[in-house]
Parts: C-alpha cells; sequence; structure tokens
C-alpha cells in the first residue's frame, strides 16, 4: 500500500511539471493553449535525441530538455500566438488543437511512430527498500525535482518583482503599461518558461511514461483536469490536484485495472463538485 502511494506521489509530481505550464498560462494569463502538450512532447524527443543518439549524460539533458522548448515557446509566442491573446477562447482552442496536430504530424514524419525511451544512468535504475516501503530510485529523482520546482515558482510568483509584474500585467493590462511595465514581454517570458517547463515534464516523463507522436493528445485531457481541479490562483491548487490524480491513477490502476480511467474522472467530478472553480481559483480581468 505504501508503495503505491509513493508510486503515485511520483506520478502526480510527473502530471505537476507536465501541467503546470498549462496552468501558468491558462490561469495567469488568461490564454487557453492546448498546445501545451507539444512543448512537452519536443522536450521528451530533444532529451531522448541527445542522450540516446549523442551520448549526453543524463543530469546534462534536462538544461537542455528545458532550454530547446523555451526558446521556441518565445519564438513562436512572438510569432504567432500574440495576436490570438486578443481572440476568443473558441479561437485559442480552435488555433491550438490545430497545432497539436501539426506537431502529431511533423514528429511522425521526423522520427516515425515507435514509441521511445530515455536511456536512464545505471545509479537510477531499480528500487531499494526503507521501512518496508519500495521506493524508486528514478522516482524519488522526480519528487525531488519537482518538488523543489513547485516551491520555486510559487515563491517566484508570489514573492518577487517579476510576479507583482505578471499579476499585475494580467489584472489590468492598460494600467501596468501606464507604470512602466513592459506587458508583451512579460507575457513572452512566462509563455516561454511554460513552454520550458513543460519540456522538462516530457524529458523526465520518457523513461515512465515513453515518447511517440500521440503524446500531446494522449495527456491532453490529464493537463487540463489539473487545471480545472487546481485552479487558477497559485501554484499550490494544480499541485495537490495533481498528486491527487497520480495516487488515484495509479491506486486505481493497481485495484480495479479495468476501471483505472473511471477511478480520475470520478475524482474531477467530486472535487469540481465541492469547489466548482477549482481547489485554488481567482477572477481575472483579462
Amino acid at each position: 500500500m505504501l508503495t503505491i502511494l509513493f508510486d503515485g506521489i511520483a506520478y502526480g509530481m510527473l502530471l505537476f511539471i507536465l501541467a503546470c505550464g498549462l496552468s501558468v498560462t491558462l490561469g495567469l494569463m488568461n490564454f487557453i493553449n492546448l498546445a501545451h502538450g507539444a512543448f512537452a512532447m519536443a522536450g521528451g524527443y530533444v532529451a531522448v535525441v541527445v542522450v540516446n543518439k549523442l551520448g549526453v549524460p543524463f543530469y546534462a539533458a534536462l538544461p537542455i530538455a528545458f532550454l530547446a522548448p523555451a526558446l521556441l515557446g518565445a519564438l513562436l509566442e512572438r510569432t504567432i500566438y500574440r495576436p490570438v491573446y486578443a481572440r476568443s477562447h473558441l479561437d485559442q482552442v480552435l488555433f491550438t488543437i490545430g497545432l497539436v496536430f501539426m506537431s502529431v504530424a511533423a514528429i511522425d514524419y521526423v522520427a516515425g511512430s515507435q514509441q521511445v525511451f530515455i536511456q536512464i544512468p545505471p545509479s537510477l535504475e531499480g528500487r531499494f527498500e526503507v521501512f518496508g516501503i519500495g521506493i524508486g530510485r528514478y522516482r524519488l529523482l522526480i519528487i525531488v525535482v519537482c518538488g523543489l520546482l513547485a516551491a520555486g515558482l510559487q515563491y517566484g510568483l508570489a514573492n518577487t518583482r517579476f510576479g507583482s509584474r505578471l499579476r499585475a500585467a494580467v489584472d489590468d493590462p492598460r494600467t501596468a503599461s501606464g507604470m512602466g511595465i513592459n506587458v508583451n514581454a512579460v507575457f513572452g517570458v512566462t509563455f516561454a518558461l511554460g513552454s520550458g517547463l513543460a519540456g522538462l515534464g516530457g524529458a523526465l516523463g520518457a523513461e515512465i511514461l515513453g515518447l511517440d507522436p500521440q503524446f500531446p493528445l494522449k495527456f491532453m485531457i490529464y493537463f487540463l483536469i489539473v487545471v480545472a481541479m487546481g485552479g487558477t490562483s497559485s501554484v499550490t491548487g494544480p499541485f495537490l490536484a495533481a498528486i491527487l490524480l497520480g495516487i488515484g491513477d495509479v491506486a486505481g490502476k493497481y485495484y480495479m485495472p479495468k476501471l483505472g480511467a473511471f477511478v480520475i474522472y470520478t475524482i474531477m467530478i467530486v472535487v469540481l463538485l465541492w469547489r466548482p472553480q477549482g481547489l485554488f481559483s481567482r477572477t481575472t480581468s483579462r
């Protein structure tokens, strides 16, 4: 039981790091980016190529997997995303879902449709026991990395000057611009950060989830559930929602293999009936 709980927490941490970028863009920028999973897939494939093909050490590949999608996100935000900010949510959904299918087709053409996994170092393979709990070394790494990222994001958004500028830019862009805040630059950096975090999550998840061209479509619903359940006021809500979903998913697949997906959606429905706006929420004017 405790081993299942540990694996569920690790899976939840992975879901959080995959979805927290969407939480930032959707919750703080009020932009529906359904192509978020494409950036996660990009980071995963970058990590697989540099580790499996080029022989780069796994730990050195993680910053690369963050930087590559972050730079791609910054470029796309400036060129094709920015004009869509002012459009309706339906336009944003249609625009970004089109990008998803374009990314799926591009990866299928370049890398093929076969599922691939990243090669992790021997030191991260296997398990060890602590008080009867089977702890996977790689999953422990995921918990540590994602926990530090969650704490850093929460601190950065709540206690730094950039976090204050971002909140001001979201709440009232005109007033923020009048106060000397470069709203476009703030949104560009935020979008790049969210894209980079998605890429890092894709790299960390490449060993557990595997990578194939359908990755953005398979996990899109999970990203949306995490954001919907967690709310949009802070990083804390999506973090707790991801942990809850991870434990529920792992436990459901272990105890009720045929009803694993049913457990996830049951948790979502119960939480949203209890808290329709999510565990934490806030309204924006943008």
